[in-house]
């Protein structure tokens, strides 16, 4: 790979430096669009079904559809160790189990089931039809590794997260019902957990990841760790729920979290080829890792701030790149890591030290020639970029379905619609599912009711800012009401008390 190389194709991954391509901060896997239904079953086969690849799921689910019709029209038997005939299966299957299709699904026929249970996975939720899905699950054991503090906490987690999602006898009797008849019916490969090695994940450098105040993936372990000692307080599809909510939150913070990173390493990188700029290891860690960003507002529109990030990141991955292939074509390749603010400072110093061949190279000219060429991908309008806020509008919103009377199936969002009309803007507004989960997250391990102040400053570590002062007035207030999670009280800020929605759990805060 070249410099010439990588202007002809920015895009590929296989263009992209090796340094910038393996460092811990470089957004990996590439999101693409997924629904937390989507994001639940991936992360099933990442955990637990090392044998299902992601590209197979849509022709699993087909070929079982077959298989049920078939033995519906030649009325055969069900499986040998089944409990129900093929009919009932298929009514489950179709319609007990059956997660709404978007408006622009109505007319494709594709088993599409919610993601109860681990035997669902390997013949349903692929964030595509065809075989080439992106691993969302991945997305999740990469925010795990980089919110823990070293390998074997995060391991022990991932463990704990597995045995979680796997059905045993404290499950409701139909979840163990399903898991076994889906074994029946041959649906499910051996549910075992699948280790990951630390020369699979990433780290996070210990100095960053105690210094970082502002790391959605550290909080995201946390509130992850609540969710996990709350299964027991409910039914299987109630706890699924909650953990959807979660999921869905903290995986678009944390991308949005990387974009805003990657932005501020370009910006050092590019005042470091003014020959200006921080060269200092802490310096630099103050510069790249932002401290209280807020990325969406309670009750604001959310998607034009998240846009403006995802533009911001194809920039710098365009400016970081061009410097690093520059490097390697004046001779003096950069070869140590940018996984850390101390790899950071290190490439800002080295360009310092070869600002004069990287000037007779042009390097600054390159990258504005490179940038107006992708001048479409960077307003998001194609390409990565347009996949990114496909992956936040799916995740966040709440689901459109074909079927307007399915349209309340989802709980679970932190964004709806403003108004009925299709040209409606997307505002940020909690369901109820997930003002149940961040609430129980917030009090984790807290013993009692709290002010409202506390679930204010629960958001604020997902970048979320809303007023306490406006959660009396807005549909939050009106939501935890509802809800029976606040206790009017004059002596609280706001007139509130939180009140913790299911038994006590001791988290480590």
């Amino acid at each position: 790979m070249t410099l010439a190389d990588f202007k002809q194709g920015p895009w590929k991954r296989e263009h992209s430096h090796p340094a910038y391509k393996d460092s811990a901060l470089a957004i990996s896997p590439a999101p693409e669009y997924a629904s937390s239904e989507v994001l639940v079953a991936s992360l099933y086969r990442t955990i637990g079904f090392e044998s299902i690849s992601e590209g197979g799921v849509p022709q699993a689910g087909r070929d079982l559809d077959k298989r049920i019709q078939k033995l519906r029209d030649k009325h055969l038997p069900s499986p040998k160790d089944a409990t129900v005939g093929v009919d009932t299966w298929n009514t489950v299957l179709h319609g007990i189990l059956e997660s709404p299709k978007l408006p622009n699904q109505s007319s494709k026929r594709f088993l599409q089931v919610t993601p109860l249970v681990p035997g669902t996975a390997s013949f349903s939720g692929s964030a595509r039809l065809s075989s080439n899905s992106w691993p969302a699950g991945s997305l999740i054991r990469r925010m795990v590794w980089l919110g823990s503090q070293d390998h074997e906490s995060a391991l022990a987690l991932w463990h704990d997260l597995y045995s979680a999602l796997s059905v045993v006898k404290s499950d409701d009797i139909f979840a163990r019902w399903l898991q076994e008849e889906a074994s029946a019916w041959d649906c499910s490969p051996e549910w075992k957990f699948v280790s990951v090695s630390p020369t699979n994940v990433a780290h996070l450098a210990q100095e960053d990841f105690h210094a970082i105040k502002f790391l959605p993936a550290r909080q995201f372990v946390k509130d992850l760790r609540a969710i996990i000692l709350a299964k027991d307080a409910m039914t299987r599809r109630q706890w699924t729920s909650l953990l959807e909510a979660i999921l869905r939150l903290a995986a678009v913070t944390h991308v949005t979290w990387l974009c805003d990173v990657q932005a501020r390493i370009w910006r050092s990188l590019s005042e470091a080829l003014e020959n200006r700029g921080l060269t200092n290891e802490a310096a630099v860690r103050e510069a790249i890792f932002p401290t209280k960003p807020q990325y969406m507002t309670y009750g604001g529109k959310a998607l034009n701030n998240l846009k403006d990030k995802t533009s911001g990141y194809l920039t710098a991955r365009l400016g970081i790149n061009t410097t690093l292939w520059a490097l390697e074509q004046v001779g003096e390749p950069y070869t140590d890591d940018m996984s850390s603010s101390s790899g950071i400072a290190n490439l800002c110093k080295h360009i310092h030290s070869n600002l004069s061949l990287l000037n007779a190279l042009d390097v600054k000219g390159i990258f504005l020639d490179v940038r107006e060429q992708e001048a479409r991908a960077l307003n998001c309008k194609k390409g990565i970029g347009a996949n990114l806020l496909e992956f936040a509008r799916h995740l966040l919103g709440q689901r459109q379905t074909a079927v307007q009377l399915l349209r309340g199936y989802d709980q679970g969002y932190i964004l709806k619609k403003k108004g009925p009309y299709p040209s409606s803007p997307w505002v940020v507004s909690l369901g109820p599912v997930a003002v149940l989960a961040l609430v129980h997250c917030a009090l984790a391990g807290m013993g009692g009711a709290r002010s409202i102040h506390r679930l204010g400053q629960h958001l604020a570590e997902y970048g979320i800012a809303v007023d306490r002062h406006d959660i009396t007035r807005n549909d939050l207030g009106h939501q935890l009401r509802m809800l029976g999670l606040v206790l009017d009280s004059p002596d609280a800020e706001s007139g509130m008390l939180l009140l913790p929605p299911f038994p006590a759990t001791e988290v480590n805060k």
